[in-house]
């Protein structure tokens, strides 16, 4: 029988990659998330400051919108990669809050680095956490009353809650306008079941922020043709399922005769 001495076994790792345990996995989670949360928290609130954000090709953006701040960044450690991520769905699942759920998630590991320190087992720390969430959520639920059935105390609550969004926002200067065009846009899809993609924006250069407003109806962007109208009153309106150019038309034997560019 021969042993085999001095030989390492097969790495599973990548190469170049490092392998943490113990404390120094420990402090790396908490010192990579807590640095995440320490980046985003000036910008938190009606008093939250810009930040400058300048791209690898160059491009420069203005911004204190904590989900666009995360998604430019470009992060090693897993704990940071995380919090990204847990801004990410919370934007895509609720629309706000991005910021404030990286401050809360960096604010609990520090408050959890000392128990860890004390040998308490993370387990115990995390339900402990949950506790405190029951409790935080009784409370909310026992301070807050119901107004749907007051239909204009109900548009006034929204008008309050979408105001205090777009105060730390770059639109703050008209909140009162924007907030009443937010609040009007999803009371006319409220029956619809409240969907958020049933809700168009469309962007166009010039004028000022005080032009914006919500359109009756639907907006078709495009653009008009040469020796086309600009504008039309009693208009037919076809539409159809199929493209209209000469070359894509799939229905046989469909023709388009028109005797003018103006038709």
């Amino acid at each position: 029988m021969k042993a085999v001495v001095g030989q390492a076994g097969p790495s599973v790792l990548a190469q170049g990659a490092q392998d943490f345990k113990g404390q120094d996995a420990k402090m790396s989670i908490i010192i990579g998330a807590m640095a995440v949360a320490d980046l985003v928290k000036s910008t938190l609130g009606p008093k939250g400051m810009d930040k400058i954000l300048q791209s690898q090709n160059g491009e420069v953006t203005v911004t204190n919108d904590g989900a666009t701040i995360l998604k430019r960044l470009t992060l090693d450690n897993p704990a940071a990669k995380i919090l990204v991520d847990i801004s990410k769905t919370q934007d895509d699942e609720v629309g706000d809050g991005t910021t404030t759920v990286c401050i809360l998630a960096g604010a609990l590991l520090a408050e959890a680095d000392p128990l860890l320190s004390q040998r308490i087992h993370p387990q115990t720390i995390v339900a402990g956490w949950r506790l405190a969430l029951k409790a935080a959520r009784e409370a909310l639920e026992a301070a807050s009353w119901d107004i749907s059935g007051d239909e204009e105390a109900f548009k006034k609550m929204l008008f309050k809650i979408a105001k205090t969004t777009l105060s730390s926002k770059i639109v703050h200067n008209e909140h009162d306008q924007f907030a009443q065009m937010c609040v009007d846009a999803i009371l006319r899809i409220k029956d619809c079941g409240c969907h958020l993609e049933n809700i168009q924006i469309l962007k166009k250069c010039g004028g000022s922020m005080r032009d914006s407003f919500l359109a009756e109806g639907f907006i078709l962007d495009k653009k008009i043709g040469v020796g086309q109208p600009k504008r039309m009153e009693n208009a037919k309106v076809l539409v159809a399922n199929t493209p209209m150019d000469t070359d894509k038309i799939k229905i046989y034997g469909a023709k388009v005769k028109v005797d003018s560019i103006a038709k």
